[in-house]
């Protein structure tokens, strides 16, 4: 057998959806595994729709997500030629006909059958009528010559074997009357120039797939091997679409998801091996087969994604997770300024405390990434006379200790307590505020030490609260 290459083939008519990008995950696991190839494939012969912001935006999610396809992106619209040299040479060898059918006729065909509640087929007017009869004033389409007798089995790697009625499936059409070719004719021809061995998509495919087929057995071509995956669900059992929220990996990346952590999720997502949650890259394509893959669809589950970002945090190297911080914050937040780096890593362990987002470690962060301090009105109104005091005396006693610990700072705490008869939170809250701006966030002593003296010091000098 030949080696094996798959391939991923979106059109760039819209973002990548985040379905597209479990399919090319899938494809591209499923070739690692084997020593195979993976490449991308633009199918962008929808001149109308297609746009390159769309098509950049694809390639830029599967680069972000880890996904590697082979030497450049493979151009649809550059093999235009190609596709219809194979809808002539159908024509010539009596596997396609022109169909000189008006689109009134087609129209009033597909009326009817709407009103008998039957699915439309076109009715093969011209499947054996003589080309001498045709009119002059009409361009035709070429459709190809569908079986009508029997029927034809997929032996589909995921679903088994699937049985079709050859009389279902209609002479459907191949190049349009501006001579342009369909999607089916494009696919076959681009799948079989490229060697594509298997070709896994989703399972909203599966009529394609028949009619692809009787392409490659007429052109006397090697068949592929097919595997249909099922979709990806709502959480209420609908198909999830690009219309919805959290359709693209942008929804993701903007509120601090991490690549690994989604990689692992969507391979999760209608994929098993044994009773394994957590894989490492090498581990996916080590195991990755397409008998784990089941048979009903999966739904999104944005409580399981947060999760499983949230294991990737708790795990992750210091200064790997870093890395990722930094560049969430370069891209949808405000850029982390290269003095503040060491300060960040060193605090980290506290700042990813039950953090489940890169956002939330922002969150918790921006008290150390910004020097200036935006007080919530809200929090400011918290701060009366008895915190103004509370403030103002533990300036004053934090100045006279040389080393910034929680050992030396547990003593100055409790002694506020007790000599302004309060408790930890009447002490620890107007603390926080003056130093972060705000009354939720680490605690008190994690946000002096990871501040340092001199800064504590000028920020409760803050003219606002004292």
């Amino acid at each position: 057998m030949s080696k094996v290459a798959t391939r991923f083939a979106p059109s760039p008519t819209g973002p990548l959806h985040i379905g597209g990008v479990r399919t090319a995950l899938f494809n591209w696991l499923f070739s690692k595994n084997k020593n195979g190839t993976f490449y991308l494939r633009i199918e962008d012969t929808d001149k109308e729709r297609s746009k390159i912001e769309y098509k950049d935006q694809i390639i830029k999610s599967l680069n972000w997500i880890g996904i590697q396809y082979q030497g450049n992106e493979y151009i649809q619209s550059t093999k235009i030629n190609d596709h219809v040299n194979v809808a002539n040479e159908l024509l010539k060898n009596g596997n396609a006909y022109k169909c000189y059918c008006s689109n009134e006729e087609i129209e009033d065909q597909k009326k009817r059958a709407k009103q008998k509640k039957i699915p439309y087929i076109y009715n093969r007017k011209w499947r054996d009528i003589d080309e001498k009869d045709a009119p002059k004033d009409i361009k035709p389409v070429i459709r190809f010559k569908s079986k009508i007798e029997g029927s034809s089995i997929l032996k589909d790697l995921v679903q088994g074997d699937v049985q079709i009625d050859n009389g279902t499936i209609e002479d459907f059409v191949i190049l349009r009357k501006d001579g342009t070719p369909t999607y089916n004719l494009s696919a076959s021809v681009d799948d079989h120039q490229m060697k594509i061995t298997h070709i896994i998509r989703g399972d909203d495919h599966k009529i394609n797939t028949f009619k692809q087929m009787q392409i490659y057995l007429a052109m006397k071509w090697e068949l592929p091997s097919f595997a249909h995956i099922p979709l990806i669900h709502t959480t209420d059992g609908k198909k999830l679409s690009k219309r919805d929220n959290a359709s693209t990996l942008d929804d993701y990346s903007k509120i601090g998801i991490m690549p690994e952590a989604l990689r692992n999720y969507l391979l999760r997502l209608g994929w098993s091996f044994k009773d394994k949650e957590i894989f490492t890259l090498d581990e996916s394509i080590k195991h990755f087969n397409l008998g784990g893959i089941g048979k009903s669809p999966s739904k999104l589950d944005i409580s399981r994604i947060l999760s499983m970002n949230e294991h990737y945090i708790k795990n992750m190297n210091e200064n790997d997770l870093y890395e990722q911080l930094r560049e969430y914050c370069n891209n949808f937040k405000e850029k982390i300024d290269q003095s503040k780096e060491i300060k960040i890593k060193r605090s980290l362990l506290f700042l990813k405390n039950k953090a489940k987002t890169l956002e939330d470690i922002y969150n918790n962060s921006k008290y150390i990434i910004s020097d200036v301090i935006h007080f919530n009105d809200q929090d400011l109104k918290l701060i009366d006379e008895l915190a103004k005091r509370i403030i103002s005396e533990f300036k004053e006693k934090i100045s006279k200790i040389t080393e910034i610990k929680k050992e030396t700072l547990e003593p100055i705490i409790n002694e506020l307590i007790k000599s302004n008869n309060t408790n930890f939170k009447g002490v620890g809250q107007p603390l926080r505020i003056a130093l972060t701006g705000s009354k939720f966030g680490p605690g008190i002593y994690d946000i002096i030490i990871s501040l340092g003296k001199d800064e504590v010091i000028k920020r409760l000098g803050n003219k606002i609260i004292v």
